[in-house]
């Protein structure tokens, strides 16, 4: 090369390679790449090896691995990793979503896998964690998660922007969790990951030789835990607080996903508390909706207790327009059926019956068949029927009656019947 494409080595193979053919070369791409890279070899940063003391801290981070099946919708599959920094002991959980909830729900869990608390937590400058991140200032925390780490009594740091080197060991975790648990592995639905990853954590993960300690990370665990904090007995409220208004159709609408509330809160503005397995619903400080959260699409759930009360309004009001069609049939019905509720527990079942009645054989015979059994005192659906059947009864004129012997029975004296 001459001296102005010396001077042109920053410049990419394939801008050269243009340059050079103005310039009458004839040769092939791959001899330019390879004095390139000769030439200019690729630079690799250096990092400083980072120790911990026991105790000191543990890394946090997201991975992601295709999707799931949850019921009939798919679902990206997000898993979160925690990684004590001393021991190397692993914390792996799959959730399908990355929100503030699922992130802090997480932290928990692990919590409660360790039995302990690190001093310090690691992220990386997500959103649930890093608000603002400036060159030089000091990072601008999620006030949830600030809120949250005092509770458990950890520091939280922060990783410089762009220096994931900076949490290594969990980046290291992730990776090692899909190359060896999740590579391969048939996950038929999202509820069939956790157990099987429950047994990779206990089998294989903390109980292999780490490839930089050459020791377990559950052996040293044992080192380890003496020197991290006590968990708190009482957990974290990690649910996280909307304000949702319910429908016409006493429901509240999350992530697609609509659940019931009682009928009463039709239209009002209601609370939602939202948790990693749970929904719960508040109407001032009264919890008057809890459901187990779906992370399915556009489904619908109804709690049996909640369209009750408006199911017995819309009774009740069948029932008082049935009685007043009932009293309208005569003037004798409402006397009728306070007669009728003296002697018959299910009052109204009978007066519905005497409604339809009115509808098979029409008003004017019922109203007489109504005044019929009051005077002799026949109350019932059952009497009413009886007498409207008699009467619709089509009954043949009788014929003239022709003896041809014994004419001395036409002077039989009949007792009039009773």
């Amino acid at each position: 090369l001459g001296a102005g494409e010396q001077a042109s080595l920053h410049e990419s193979a394939a801008q050269l390679l243009l340059i050079l053919r103005e310039q009458g070369y004839s040769g092939g791409y791959t001899i330019i790449k390879d004095y390139v890279r000769k030439v200019r070899p690729p630079r690799r940063a250096a990092y400083l090896t980072l120790s911990f003391a026991p105790g000191e801290c543990a890394q946090v981070d997201w991975g992601s691995f295709g999707a799931v099946a949850c019921g009939q919708t798919m679902r990206k599959l997000h898993f979160f990793v925690m990684v004590l920094c001393y021991s190397r002991l692993m914390y792996v959980e799959f959730t399908v979503s990355q929100t503030m909830e699922h992130f802090l729900g997480c932290h928990q869990n692990a919590f409660e896998f360790f039995g302990c608390v690190p001093q310090r937590i690691m992220v990386d400058n997500l959103k649930s964690a890093v608000l603002k991140r400036l060159t030089g200032e000091a990072p601008v925390f999620n006030p949830r998660y600030l809120d949250f780490a005092r509770y458990y009594g950890f520091d939280i740091r922060a990783c410089g922007v762009a220096k994931g080197n900076e949490k290594g060991r969990v980046e290291s975790g992730v990776g090692y969790v899909k190359k060896n648990f999740l590579r391969g592995l048939d996950i038929p639905n999202f509820s069939a990951i956790a157990p099987a990853a429950s047994r990779w954590l206990s089998e294989v993960a903390n109980v292999r030789i780490h490839g930089e300690t050459r020791k377990r990370p559950s052996d040293l665990f044992l080192e380890e835990k003496a020197s991290l904090c006590p968990l708190n007995a009482q957990p974290y409220d990690i649910g996280v607080v909307m304000p949702l208004r319910a429908s016409s159709t006493f429901r509240v609408t999350l992530d697609t996903n609509r659940y019931s509330v009682p009928a009463e809160c039709a239209g009002a503005q209601l609370t939602c508390k939202a948790y990693p397995d749970r929904v719960c619903v508040y109407s001032g400080e009264k919890l008057v909706a809890r459901h187990p959260r779906s992370y399915e699409r556009h489904r619908d759930f109804e709690h049996p207790d909640h369209p009750k009360a408006l199911l017995a309004q819309c009774h009740r009001a069948r029932e008082q327009k049935i009685y007043a069609r009932f009293i309208s049939l005569s003037p004798k019905a409402d006397e009728y059926y306070r007669r009728l509720a003296e002697r018959r527990l299910n009052a109204n079942h009978h007066v519905k019956k005497i409604v339809a009645l009115s509808e098979i054989y029409g008003l004017d015979p019922v109203a007489r068949a109504i005044d019929d059994a009051f005077t002799l005192e026949a109350f019932s659906s059952e009497y009413i029927a009886n007498i409207c059947e008699q009467r619709a009864r089509i009954r043949e004129e009788p014929g003239a009656l022709h003896l041809t012997r014994k004419s001395d029975l036409l002077e039989l004296d009949i007792p009039e019947p009773d």
